[in-house]
């Protein structure tokens, strides 16, 4: 019996030396549980035939129970690595045949498919073609294809306008035209209501003859006034034949009439009258001739009420103009001599408050304080001084051209007697043409003593459709996405889905009006351009997450996981997978973090849980075991050779 009591101690403790060698073998196996062997002592025993002193037969091997306890989480550099934190197990699907694992070593396959290194497919949740998750199990598969554009159809604005702001006044002083004599050697002074520094304009001379005062022309006189800011000024000279030239004149004297135009006292400009037979023959010679700020028309009458035809010539530069005409033989000065008037036009903004000269009775001045402004309350989206807040924000059209939309708010006088109500204007412009109506009539925005929007065009809920809106391409054509739809009066908010037109909604019912500054707190919308994949996501509760360059994300799918009432009794079947047995039970698969399943960590795995250093302490102990056995049988036979050996 010494023989089989060491003998099956021989194969215990052999079987203990594999178990920890497989053990020390996969330390660094990821998803690797080790394993322990459990003995149990043997006797010989039958039905009522147990003595009181019996000796054990040796020993047997009771179990390899594994230990799925948790292992370390290393961190990796692939993104599709994970490691399970608590309870669960990654269902794989081997063509056909379910495994459970949990090294978390994932990739893709050439079909998009996740797998593990013997690929194995990984199952999942899937989801939609929006990312919508779904409750259907399925191998996870990638897409990589490009991500649709989509159009904007909503657009929600949350902002706060200042009810501190006042009500905007384009205040202008329009001028008659000013005499040049009235500006020559001028110096004027400009002061201005909103802080900006005086400015002054030297005194007007001719650059070419600084020395004498009265040399200046309109046109200098326009040139040093226009530097001042918030004051516009032209020139013009204009000269009226007064007497002597008429049709029946000019076509008498045809071939001897001479008409001679200068400009500054140059020499007189060229002109082409061979043909001429009628002061409209004479307008269009003028008109042809290669300086292009003069130009001539034939007038009825001027403002002595003169009804004969006359002949207007005009130099839009503001230069002296001199003009003479008659029929004198060649050689001698033409009898009838006119000289252009000049005038200086001149325009002030709302910033200038007073001008002042040197001599204190400048007629320009008298004429600025006696003039009274022109209000109006215009709105130009090119002059911030028209509106009073504005923010832009980028809008998508169906094929994923992005467009920039822009958002005015003008103050308006308060309706009614102004208590307990304030009014806004709103504007719409796209590309820099305005939408929405805008460009006839703004829309209404209506708030109440306390800030809050009222309405805006009367409707409470602040919802602005937009219904005429043209795609174009930088060159202002159509650019072939969606128009305006054929029925605008059909279209609902909010926009059902999929769209088919250009019309989208703007939502400002969050819209406060505080006596804070202006400020966008948030702006969002529901359009994008194409993308391309850039990268994947995996979060902790299991969620693919695909990264495109438009700066989209999308749902793909949901690792699944599954657990057991009795993990051990799962078979292992090599590569750190098991399968389920009717020991183990049928798995309880839900999504990760739910119930009692645990969580997933992205770019991570999950390390043996090997303990290397027990697992060498366990060695030795097999080994002296292995020896202590071996002792027995040798002793039993040393014992068995002296019995063979009596005589």
């Amino acid at each position: 019996m010494a023989f089989n009591t060491g003998l099956s101690g021989l194969r215990a403790a052999s079987v203990d030396l594999d178990v920890t060698g497989n053990n020390i073998a996969n330390a660094s196996t990821v998803g690797f549980k080790s394993s322990k062997v459990q003995f149990g002592d043997l006797y010989a025993s039958g039905f009522l035939s147990a003595g009181t002193n019996p000796i054990g037969d040796g020993v047997r091997v009771q179990d390899v129970k594994q230990s799925f306890g948790q292992g370390n989480i290393s961190f990796t550099d692939n993104g599709l690595d994970m490691a399970i934190s608590g309870d669960g197990f990654f269902i794989l699907n081997n063509g056909g045949e379910i495994r459970y694992s949990r090294a978390g070593q994932f990739g893709i396959d050439k079909e998009g498919f996740v797998v593990n290194n013997q690929n194995m497919r990984v199952q999942g949740y899937t989801a939609d073609d929006d990312g919508n998750l779904s409750g259907i199990r399925g191998d996870l598969q990638i897409e990589t294809d490009n991500l649709a554009p989509r159009r904007t159809t909503n657009l929600q604005t949350d902002l706060n306008l200042d009810s501190r702001e006042s009500v905007l006044e384009r205040r202008i002083r329009d001028f008659d035209p000013i005499a040049l004599a009235d500006l020559q050697d001028a110096s004027f002074t400009f002061s201005y209501s909103d802080g900006t520094s005086d400015y002054t304009v030297p005194p007007i001379r001719d650059p070419q003859d600084p020395s004498d005062p009265t040399s200046a022309s309109a046109s200098d006189a326009a040139i040093a006034i226009n530097a001042a800011p918030g004051v516009t000024a032209t020139a013009r000279t204009t000269a009226v034949m007064d007497a002597g030239l008429t049709d029946g004149f000019v076509s008498g004297a045809a071939g001897s009439f001479r008409f001679e135009i200068s400009v500054d006292g140059s020499a007189p400009i060229p002109l082409n009258l061979d043909a001429a037979a009628s002061l409209e023959d004479v307008a269009a010679a003028i008109n042809d001739t290669s300086d292009n700020a003069i130009s001539a028309s034939v007038v009825d009458h001027d403002d002595d009420a003169t009804t004969a035809p006359r002949l207007r010539v005009i130099h839009s530069g503001g230069e002296p103009l001199d003009i003479a005409w008659g029929s004198e033989p060649i050689g001698t000065p033409p009898s009838n001599t006119q000289q252009g008037v000049s005038e200086v036009f001149v325009t002030t903004d709302r910033n200038v408050e007073q001008v002042t000269t040197e001599s204190g009775n400048n007629a320009f001045e008298v004429a600025f304080n006696a003039t009274p402004f022109t209000v109006t309350n215009e709105f130009n989206p090119i002059d911030q001084r028209t509106y009073n807040h504005a923010t832009s924000t980028t809008i998508f059209d169906s094929l994923g051209n992005s467009h920039e939309l822009t958002q005015f708010f003008v103050k308006e006088p308060s309706p009614g007697n102004g208590v307990g109500q304030s009014q806004w204007s709103i504007y719409l412009q796209i590309d820099g043409e305005l939408v929405g109506g805008t460009d006839q009539t703004p829309y209404t925005a209506l708030f109440d003593q306390d800030g809050q929007l009222e309405s805006i065009n009367g409707d409470p809920n602040g919802e602005l459709i937009i219904t005429d809106w043209v795609p174009k391409d930088p060159s202002g054509e159509p650019n072939g996405a969606d128009g305006p739809p054929a029925n605008p009066g059909d279209v609902v908010s909010p926009i059902p889905e999929p769209a088919t037109s250009s019309a989208f909604v703007v939502n400002l019912a969050n819209t406060t009006q505080y006596g804070a500054a202006f400020g966008v707190n948030d702006q969002q919308q529901n359009g994008y351009t194409t993308g391309r994949l850039s990268g994947l996501d995996v979060s902790d509760q299991g969620v693919i997450f695909a990264r495109y360059t438009n700066g989209q994300s999308k749902s793909l799918g949901q690792v699944a996981l599954a657990a057991f009432n009795n993990t051990d009794g799962l078979s292992p079947v090599g590569d750190s997978t098991w399968v389920e047995t009717f020991e183990s039970g049928q798995p309880v698969i839900g999504a990760p973090d739910t119930g009692t399943l645990g969580s997933i960590k992205a770019s991570s795995v999950e390390d043996s849980n090997v303990d290397l250093s027990a697992e060498l302490v366990n060695l030795i102990i097999a080994q002296r075991n292995y020896q202590a056995n071996a002792k027995t049988i040798e002793t039993s036979d040393a014992v068995t050779q002296t019995i063979i050996n009596l005589r």
